[in-house]
């Protein structure tokens, strides 16, 4: 296996068990305050926050599949120019920063500064960047087009980028009470 492949192995096995822990110890250790992470989000867009939460979670598995299953790790044909690494920059960038997002959001609703607020912001605007490099990938590489997988990663990653840059990078800071 090559270092390329082992790197995004590591991104995704680590790194998204990093974000379920994360998720899952915010939960359940601040129990009092799960209600507040939608901040003053009207509940007539709470639920199209869930829904795209749950086409963002399986467009992931699509997206990730055909990267998987179609794309070399060995590429050199990312955006023309780049080599898998920017791959695994993008997978970093949404995964890694996401592991972080609850833990600093819990402590700012406990003990609130302006430099965590900007850290909560950075992190949103990194995974959301990260978000819409990858569909760029997609969209402008030589990715080989011929498998309904390719297609449906490209679905899968228009919801995931609505998530990540609209809803969570634009919208959620805008209604979150700080």
């Amino acid at each position: 296996m090559n270092k390329q492949a082992i790197v995004f192995y590591l991104i995704n096995i680590v790194g998204g068990i990093g974000v379920l822990i994360s998720y899952a110890h915010g939960l359940l250790t601040q129990v009092e305050l799960r209600g507040d992470l939608w901040g003053a989000v009207p509940e007539s867009i709470q639920s199209y926050y869930t829904m795209c939460m749950v086409l963002s979670a399986l467009g992931y598995f699509f997206f990730t599949a055909y990267i998987i299953i179609f794309v070399s790790f060995d590429s050199e044909h990312i955006f023309g120019t780049f080599n898998f690494s920017l791959v695994n920059l993008f997978y970093a960038g949404f995964i890694i920063p996401s592991a972080f997002w609850i833990s600093m959001t819990f402590t700012m609703m406990t003990d609130p500064t302006p430099v965590l607020w900007v850290g909560i912001r950075s992190v949103l605007f990194i995974v959301g960047f990260s978000a819409v490099g990858l569909l760029g990938a997609f969209i402008f590489s030589k990715f080989d087009k011929s498998s309904w997988l390719y297609y449906a990663g490209i679905i899968g990653l228009i919801p995931f980028c609505v998530q990540t840059m609209i809803l969570d990078a634009l919208i959620w800071p805008i209604y979150f009470q700080r």
